[in-house]
């Protein structure tokens, strides 16, 4: 799937679960891991949906009675674990398999990771913050501005509640891609407190007609760490391509004017990618390795 100028992109994007649950009854799981499964009956946003948990390898041992774990919640859950949920591509991230790995080879630290299943037909109306003039001319007043409550106020709770979690915006990282990167770019700056990693891949920042671009200029909100991916064949056309890609590294320039650097924001802009979970599956590698792999556990915050 590429982006395009016309509602292509915003019509894969808005598909209807329930299709895509009808057409993977015959399809075999590709989950591994210890995964997890809740389901959310969400009052902000009036519906329900499913918390997808993958929790660290050992987190059940006995030695690790009374380990915490850093928390990394990524949205679109349906396309992070099994290709059989992934209603557009069939393909997957390969969350549980690269973490799984990565900390076995001790390049990053046992951590929980959380997939917030998108809403079906209603994804963009939940994720973006602003309307979407090219890719659904017609939306309505989009409700993303709600997303940041609605992840602070009912998924972490819900995890919090059920898991051993390290609380506190030094152990805490969101993440997506396409709608899901400027639903957590917004959520990183609406909720500075909470979230402290961003890893946001393949964001269509032209949305309110570039207005995440400007949300960043001035850079008030200071995450630790942020991660941006993006393809050099993501659109059909290149020009379009090449002002997506600008507008990647406005936004990148936003947060180095503010005093960032090397060490705590990465870049990565692949020539021959295109908007795909393959192209974020590979990627995914560096981006935790960048995000988690100096991590340290920090106190809890006191109230």
């Amino acid at each position: 799937m590429r982006i395009g100028l016309l509602a292509t992109l915003s019509a894969l994007l808005l598909a209807d679960a329930t299709a895509a649950a009808d057409s993977t009854t015959a399809c075999r799981s590709t989950v591994s891991g210890d995964l997890r499964m809740h389901t959310l009956e969400s009052r902000i946003f009036g519906n329900t949906r499913t918390i997808r948990v993958l929790l660290p390898p050992g987190y059940e041992a006995p030695e690790n009675a009374a380990r915490r774990y850093p928390v990394l919640y990524l949205l679109d859950g349906q396309n992070l674990f099994d290709a059989c949920l992934s209603d557009v591509s069939h393909q997957e991230w390969g969350v549980d398999e690269t973490v799984y790995r990565l900390v076995a080879e001790r390049k990053i630290p046992p951590l929980i990771v959380v997939g917030v299943d998108h809403a079906g037909k209603d994804r963009a109306h939940e994720y973006l913050p602003y309307k979407d003039f090219v890719g659904g001319p017609d939306m309505a007043e989009p409700a993303g501005k709600r997303f940041p409550e609605f992840l602070v106020g009912e998924v972490m709770p819900l995890v919090d509640g059920r898991y051993r979690t390290l609380p506190g915006q030094p152990n805490t990282g969101i993440g997506g891609s396409s709608y899901g990167g400027v639903a957590s770019l917004y959520a990183l700056l609406a909720q500075p407190g909470r979230f402290g990693y961003g890893l946001i891949e393949s964001p269509t920042f032209w949305v309110g007609m570039g207005q995440p671009v400007r949300d960043t200029d001035p850079l008030i909100a200071m995450p630790a760490k942020v991660f941006l991916g993006f393809g050099g064949k993501e659109a059909d056309n290149p020009a379009v391509n090449d002002k997506m890609v600008g507008l990647v590294h406005r936004v990148e320039a936003n947060f180095r004017a503010a005093g960032y650097d090397d060490s705590n924001i990465r870049v990565v802009v692949e020539p021959q990618a295109l908007h795909t979970e393959t192209a974020w599956a590979t990627r995914l590698p560096g981006a935790l390795e960048f995000l988690f792999g100096e991590w340290r556990e920090a106190p809890p915050p006191t109230r």
